[in-house]
């Protein structure tokens, strides 16, 4: 049991270009949004909503905007950089069955929530935990996860009428995959390596990590 948790931890990726646009059941479905409904929450006020787009319409005109960021992103680049950027493919909006897009409600539970007094963001760390659910779960059911973050807020509000004072944290593509790549995409195409754990890793106090 525990090994397989491991692996499942370890097979996650952010997937952008392996969707196969293939259906997902009502049932998978279900137990995706489900694992991601039972993710721990300051005060217990479990401050998600889950928004499942399927509409191609509104995945195209989301998928048009994404575009544009990226262009703005692009601009910021110098020329090599801008090259490899190039190379790297940012979303999979179209090509995923459908999208779940996760909100945050900050008013929810209040004015008195529990455990939030002191951290104001402990809320939108609790939407990050059900995105977390919902990633390793769908990896458990053979299905990728791809988290778009080119687009602004407020276009995504105005979009899918979301209500003002909620937040949009997360368009998740997803859907069935080919495979899941073995090297994650930022590292295969050569944008940042990954950190070796050991200097992440401090004893007692914030301080350099010594190494053997």
């Amino acid at each position: 049991m525990a090994s397989e948790l491991y692996d499942v931890i370890h097979l996650r990726r952010d997937v952008r270009g392996q969707f196969t646009g293939a259906a997902i059941s009502a049932e998978v479905l279900d137990r995706v949004l489900a694992a991601a409904h039972a993710a721990p929450s300051v005060g217990l006020t479990q401050p998600w909503d889950f928004i499942v787009v399927r509409d191609r319409r509104l995945r195209e005109a989301f998928h048009r905007h994404v575009h544009q960021e990226r262009d703005v992103f692009a601009a910021t680049l110098d020329a090599e950089t801008a090259e490899r950027f190039a190379r790297i493919k940012i979303d999979g909006v179209l090509e995923s069955t459908l999208s779940v897009v996760v909100t945050y409600d900050p008013d929810r539970g209040a004015p008195v929530v529990l455990g939030r007094h002191a951290i104001a963001d402990a809320g939108l760390y609790s939407v990050c935990l059900a995105i977390q659910n919902l990633w390793l779960a769908a990896t458990a059911e053979q299905l990728g996860v791809g988290w778009v973050s080119f687009y602004r807020e407020p276009f995504l509000q105005d979009l899918l009428g979301i209500p003002a004072g909620i937040r949009p944290v997360a368009w998740l593509c997803l859907g069935p995959v080919t495979h899941l790549e073995a090297v994650p995409d930022l590292e295969r195409h050569g944008w940042r390596s990954r950190r070796p754990l050991r200097e992440a890793v401090h004893a007692d106090r914030w301080t350099p990590p010594t190494y053997a």
